[in-house]
C-alpha cells in the first residue's frame, strides 16, 4: 500500500513538472516565433523610423508607430482612470461594509462581468454608448477613443476588484483591532491603515487590469474608429497596437514588409505584457508575505 502511494505521488510530481516546463517551452516558443519575424522587419525598416514615425499608412509602406501607441495611450489611461478607482471602492465596500448576503450578490455579479465576452461589449459601446457620446460631446462620430476607454474599464473593474477584495481580506484582523483600539474609526483605519497594507495586492491588480485593457482587441477595433492617427484628445478617433494587428493581418501578403511589421507590434505588445506581470507577480508575492 505503502510503496503504491508512493508511486502515485512520485508520477503526480513528474507530471506537474512535465506541465510546467511543456507551458514555459510553449511560451518560448511563441515568443521567438514572434521575435524572429519581428527582427526581420527590422532588417528592412529602420528602427528609429518605425519607433518615432508618426504615419502608419500601410499601402505606402509608412510604419511609425507612434500613431498606435498614442491610440493605445488614450484608451489605457481613461480605462485607468475608472476603472481604478471605481474598482478599489467596490472592493473596501465588499472587504468592510457589505453584508455576507450583499458580498455574495456582489461577487457573483463581478464574475458574471468577467465572462461577458468582448464582442458584447463592442456591440454596447457601438449601438449604444458611442451615441451617447456624440450627443453630448457635439461630435461628427462618438467612435472615439473615450468610448474604447470607458467600455475597457468594465473589463478590468472585475479583475482589480477580485484582486484588491482578496488583499484586503487576507489582512491580519490585528490590523484592524489594533487601529480602532487606538481611538481611530472605521475610516480612518481603512485609509491609514488597511489600504497601505494591502497596496501590493492593490497595485497587482491594478497592473493585471492594465494587461486586460492593453492586450484587449475586439472592443478597441469596433468602437475606437479605427484611425491611426496622432490624436491629441481621447474625443479623436484612434487605433491601438492590437487592433492594427487583428484589422490588418487577414489581408497582409505573406513575407512582405507589412507583414514582418505587424509582428514588429507583436514583439512590442509581448514586452509590455511580460514587464506588467512581471511587476503584478512581484507585488502579490510581496502582498502574501506581508499577509
Amino acid at each position: 500500500m505503502f510503496s503504491i502511494r508512493k508511486t502515485k505521488d512520485i508520477g503526480m510530481k513528474y507530471t506537474l513538472f512535465g506541465i510546467g516546463v511543456s507551458n514555459i517551452i510553449i511560451i518560448f516558443l511563441i515568443f521567438l516565433f514572434i521575435f524572429l519575424n519581428g527582427v526581420k522587419f527590422f532588417s528592412e525598416y529602420p528602427i528609429s523610423k518605425f519607433l518615432f514615425g508618426t504615419k502608419w499608412i500601410s499601402l505606402s509602406n509608412y510604419f511609425g508607430l507612434l500613431p498606435l501607441l498614442v491610440g493605445s495611450f488614450w484608451v489605457t489611461l481613461i480605462a485607468l482612470l475608472i476603472s481604478v478607482p471605481v474598482g478599489i471602492f467596490t472592493a473596501i465596500y465588499i472587504a468592510e461594509y457589505a453584508s455576507p448576503r450583499m458580498r455574495t450578490l456582489l461577487k457573483i455579479t463581478i464574475e458574471t462581468m468577467s465572462a461577458v465576452p468582448s464582442v458584447v461589449l463592442g456591440f454596447l459601446g457601438l449601438y449604444v454608448l458611442s451615441g451617447v457620446v456624440k450627443d453630448i460631446f457635439n461630435l461628427n462620430s462618438g467612435l472615439t477613443a473615450l468610448s474604447g476607454g470607458i467600455m475597457l474599464a468594465f473589463m478590468a473593474i472585475p479583475t482589480i476588484v477580485s484582486i484588491a477584495d482578496d488583499s484586503l481580506i487576507a489582512l491580519d484582523k490585528s490590523y484592524k483591532e489594533a487601529s480602532l483600539a487606538l481611538g481611530a474609526n472605521k475610516i480612518e483605519t481603512i485609509v491609514n491603515v488597511l489600504l497601505p497594507a494591502a497596496f501590493p495586492g492593490i497595485f497587482a491588480g491594478i497592473m493585471l487590469g492594465f494587461g486586460r485593457i492593453i492586450g484587449e482587441t475586439l472592443t478597441v477595433l469596433m468602437i475606437t474608429g479605427n484611425s491611426p492617427i496622432l490624436a491629441t484628445t481621447p474625443l479623436s478617433p484612434v487605433r491601438t497596437l492590437t487592433a492594427t494587428i487583428a484589422a490588418e493581418m487577414g489581408e497582409v501578403v505573406n513575407g512582405s514588409t507589412h507583414y514582418y511589421a505587424l509582428f514588429a507590434i507583436g514583439l512590442i505588445l509581448f514586452l509590455i505584457s511580460f514587464i506588467t506581470n512581471s511587476i503584478a507577480d512581484r507585488f502579490i508575492q510581496k502582498s502574501r508575505k506581508l499577509g
